[in-house]
Parts: structure tokens; C-alpha cells; sequence
């Protein structure tokens, strides 16, 4: 098991945490005028599963954009549902030359969403800087459990590899990105990569990422109640991850890895240029900030942006709001400069 820092509990060991900090404003008008939502457990969890996806098709009208299904297959065989977006080329234009990709995992906790839940982010990308967007339906836990939704966005990325020339794809310019759950997958596949010796990943965009099953930070226990994402959430939804797992390693259990729990990773040299951020308001602020540092640490490049008066999904709820529009716009300069240095 890899071993990691203590994650960062409080400036005085075992002291209890200050309330929340407060919400943006108008974030916190646009919320207060959200219906209640039944809290996330396993009574609910199929109720909110619907919910929590996106119907591509309404997300598409207006932009010009080529749409391909079709599957990649996981380690164990599995056919995991890939969509390839990809900028139009008009009838009779030139042959573009070979684009930036982002393999899209999506957000719900590894426990609710499909591939195209929060996609209008990736498809600002494709907009803005060309790039193909491919998205996968990874397994959900409790259903598919331990490394499962790792493995299976590890197998997205090595298909994208695969497949870059039929894609139109510079395999130099592959992103993985993710927001939330499917940020914390995202990270835990850019680990996997390096440790398994590839593909090479240009860089990972980590959105809110969920890092750490060890539920520690102060941030965590500040997340106690009602929310988009709390305390009780989010201690479901990793229970739902590693329930095949031991989390102590006891005698003929499973340890929770990095590839999993990305903030156990000993060891955070050797990973691509990455984009952290968070919300001041929300849960998974303090296990982000912590994994930016040690990437920094480590002699990594990241970009860190923690945004000041942000709940958990701010800007994927309310994509028009001024702080969202802030956050995705920084986004995507930041990207631009990682993919077309100089332009």
C-alpha cells in the first residue's frame, strides 16, 4: 500500500473546525431557489440516479459537432460505451491538423452519472481549442466496486492511444480531466499511467476532485450539513467504493490503493502538468489544496485556483454564474497554454 502525510486535519491537532465559510452571493441566491433533493444513501441512491444525467443531445444544438458511439473493453473484458465528439469539418475543407483530445470522467460519486453528466465543460474545449472530446460510461460502485472505475478510465485512456490516428488525434496532446468523482479518477488514472509506464498523458485536470476516502480535513468535517456534496454523501459514496476492499489491510483483505484513493500516493513525481481547483465552500477543499502542494513537493507543475465563496459543483450547477464563469474561463486559458504553447 502506498503510504502518504497524515492528511491535513486542522492547524491544532483534533480541534474542532470553524462553520463554513460563507457562499457567494449570488451562488447562494441561485441555490436557495433549488428544490430539497432526499439525502444520498442506499434508500435513495436509485431515486437520484436519473437525476444525475445529462441528455447529450439538447447540448449539441447549435454546435458543429461530429458524435461516433462506439465501446472500449475494460481489463476483464467488459465493453465500457465510449462517445467520440469531435469538431465538424465542413464538406471539401482541408484535413485539420491532428487535435488536443480530453478523455472526459464524469462527476455523481462513482456512484450515480453517465458519460454525459457536466459534459458542456469538455464540450467548452471543444469550442474554443479544437478538441476531441472522448467520454466514457465507466462502471458504478456498489454494483462494480474496489479499482473498478479506475480500470475501466484507464482503459478509456489507453484506447484513445490506440485509436489516435483514426480520431484525428495528437497522441502528445491527450488531457484527462474529470470533475468531482470522475476528477478524482482522473488523477487516479494519471497515477496509474505512470506507474504502469503509459500512454503518456500531456495533462490532468482535476475539478473538485474527490482524492481521499479518509474523510480527515477540516474542510470534510465543516461538510456536516445540508449541501450539494456533505459529509454523509460523501462517506456513502466511498463506502460504495471500497466495500470489496479492507481498508486497514487486514489479514485476507484488499488494501485501498492510489490508483483508488489518489491522496495515499506516497510518492507524486512523474505526473503531467495539472490544473487543481475547488471551491472555498465545500467538502474536498482541503484534500485538493493538499494534493497540489505535494505535487509542487515532488518538483510537479500544477495550477491551483481555490474560488472564493464556491459550494461543490458551483460552476456545473450554475455554469452563468459570475464565479463559474471566472473558474471556466481560467480553465480553459490555462489548457490553451498547455496545448498550443505560444499561440
Amino acid at each position: 500500500m502506498d503510504t502518504a502525510p497524515a492528511a491535513w486535519t486542522s492547524a491544532a491537532e483534533g480541534a474542532a473546525p470553524g462553520p463554513r465559510p460563507a457562499l457567494d452571493p449570488e451562488l447562494a441566491a441561485l441555490l436557495a431557489e433549488l428544490p430539497a433533493a432526499p439525502a444520498l444513501g442506499a434508500d435513495t441512491l436509485a431515486l437520484l440516479r436519473p437525476y444525475a444525467c445529462t441528455p447529450l443531445e439538447p447540448l449539441l444544438v447549435g454546435r458543429a459537432v461530429d458524435r461516433r458511439e462506439t465501446s472500449a473493453t475494460a481489463r476483464d473484458g467488459h465493453q465500457l460505451p465510449v462517445t467520440v465528439l469531435s469538431p465538424s469539418r465542413p464538406p471539401g475543407a482541408a484535413v485539420a491538423p491532428q487535435a488536443p483530445c480530453v478523455l472526459w470522467l464524469h462527476g455523481g460519486g462513482m456512484v450515480m452519472g453517465d458519460r454525459f453528466s457536466q459534459i458542456d465543460i469538455p464540450l467548452e474545449w471543444l469550442e474554443e481549442l479544437g478538441a476531441v472530446v472522448v467520454t466514457v460510461d465507466y462502471r458504478l460502485a456498489p454494483e462494480a466496486g474496489g479499482s473498478t472505475a479506475v480500470e475501466d478510465g484507464y482503459a478509456g485512456l489507453r484506447w484513445v492511444l490506440e485509436h489516435a490516428e483514426e480520431l484525428g488525434v495528437d497522441p502528445a496532446r491527450v488531457v484527462v480531466a474529470g470533475t468531482s468523482a470522475g476528477g478524482g479518477l482522473a488523477a487516479g488514472v494519471s497515477l496509474m499511467a505512470r506507474d504502469l509506464g503509459g500512454p503518456a498523458i500531456a495533462a490532468q485536470v482535476l475539478i473538485c476532485p474527490m482524492l481521499d476516502h479518509r474523510g480527515v480535513t477540516v474542510s470534510s468535517r465543516q461538510e456536516d450539513g445540508p449541501s450539494t456534496w456533505n459529509r454523509r454523501a460523501n462517506d456513502f459514496a466511498w463506502a460504495s467504493v471500497l466495500a470489496p476492499l479492507v481498508r486497514d489491510g487486514a489479514p485476507g483483505g484488499r488494501v485501498v490503493t492510489a490508483h483508488v484513493s489518489p491522496a495515499l500516493a506516497a510518492d507524486l513525481s512523474g505526473l503531467p502538468s495539472t490544473y487543481v481547483d475547488a471551491g472555498s465552500a465545500e467538502l474536498f477543499r482541503d484534500e485538493d489544496v493538499e494534493y497540489a502542494g505535494r505535487i509542487w513537493a515532488a518538483g510537479g507543475q500544477v495550477e491551483l485556483h481555490v474560488w472564493a465563496g464556491g459550494f461543490h459543483g458551483f460552476d456545473a450547477l450554475f455554469p452563468r454564474a459570475r464565479l463559474s464563469r471566472a473558474a471556466r474561463a481560467a480553465r480553459s486559458h490555462w489548457l490553451q497554454r498547455v496545448l498550443r504553447p505560444g499561440a
